[in-house]
């Protein structure tokens, strides 16, 4: 059930309405939004009392049954887009956020000259990889402690925000520490001690889309984040494996109108992953676009060629910047700035 509640309540008021869900048998699961607090209770609706005689309190705007196994990402839980702030920047507003940076973080000059050039194109969040999930063992696995100092200090220089990938939880407060948006890569979209341990820290979280992952199962991997009381979630499409060899991975840009449809979270793509291939970013940066993305995740390296790792799918510094200049009229024409 969806308990939406009246504005302007004091505390002592919501808070009966907390212990009523709690005796009846419910999970109460809090989401505070600008105008309006909505409680998610989650129990077994056959067994405890109905929670639809709270629609009677004065404190309740609204008691609605949810259907769907994804309860709080869902528009039946929410019918208003959700957003997201961090820093100065709205992520789910009009204004389309570009994340960028570096596949991986490599040294103090590749991440300053990264971070400066990006800013002043227009990116509005650094993105960059401290620790690095590779397929095998014997590949650049990330600097750990020293890219997250390093992404600290490029956030002092700039203003701009960083996003980094959480690996593992014995990490979490480390990259908690240092990260304004934790992302949880494709390799652990379905590591769920790893979604709630992300959840706890109350920093934004981004959920990229397993790599064989249904939508279905997508937004339930958003649930765990939302069910431990974070309301800062944002699904990131990262292309997902098909039968196609020419690119890297399969773009579904198809995903993006299906979970806005279905979801009330913020929708980022991230075309360097989702095709593997630095001269097919523009293209799909402007399909995303049309999609309705709320942001983009591009990888920027000053030289792709001597990249530790994923030379292939990020562009260079002036690639970036003519993309940046080529989006503004698909911006325009989808009504975003």
């Amino acid at each position: 059930m969806i308990i939406v509640l009246k504005p302007k309540l004091t505390k002592r008021q919501e808070n009966s309405v907390l212990r009523e869900i709690k005796k009846l048998g419910y999970e109460p699961h809090v989401m505070r939004g600008v105008a309006r607090t909505v409680i998610g209770a989650i129990g077994d609706e056959k067994k405890n009392p109905s929670l639809e005689t709270l629609s009677s309190w004065p404190q309740v705007e609204s008691v609605t049954p949810v259907q769907k196994r994804y309860r709080l990402v869902s528009r039946e839980a929410q019918k208003k887009n959700s957003t997201i702030k961090v820093g100065k920047h709205i992520i789910g507003g009009k204004k389309i956020q570009i994340m960028a940076g570096p596949c991986s973080v490599e040294s103090e000059k590749q991440l300053m000259e990264t971070a400066h050039a990006v800013r002043k194109a227009g990116a509005t969040i650094l993105r960059g990889g401290a620790f690095k999930p590779r397929t095998s063992p014997y590949e650049f696995q990330g600097l750990g402690e020293k890219g997250l100092k390093l992404l600290a200090k490029a956030r002092k220089e700039t203003g701009m925000p960083v996003i980094t990938e959480l690996l593992s939880q014995s990490h979490v407060d480390l990259v908690a520490e240092y990260t304004d948006i934790i992302q949880i890569g494709t390799r652990n979209a379905q590591n769920f001690q790893l979604l709630i341990a992300a959840a706890r820290t109350g920093k934004p979280v981004l959920l990229k889309r397993g790599m064989s992952m249904r939508i279905e199962e997508w937004l339930l991997a958003g649930e765990y984040i939302l069910a431990n009381e974070n309301s800062s979630l944002m699904f990131c499409e990262r292309g997902i494996r098909t039968f196609e060899t020419y690119t890297r991975n399969t773009l579904d840009l198809s995903a993006v109108a299906a979970v806005k449809q279905q979801s009330h979270c913020p929708v980022v793509v991230d075309p360097s992953q989702g095709c593997g291939r630095a001269d097919l970013i523009v293209a799909m940066c402007k399909g995303a676009v049309s999609m309705g993305a709320d942001a983009l995740l591009i990888e920027v390296h000053p030289n792709p060629a001597e990249a530790w790792s994923d030379g292939a799918q990020q562009v260079t510094l002036d690639a970036f910047r003519k993309l940046m200049r080529e989006l503004k009229p698909f911006i325009k024409a989808a009504g975003r700035t």
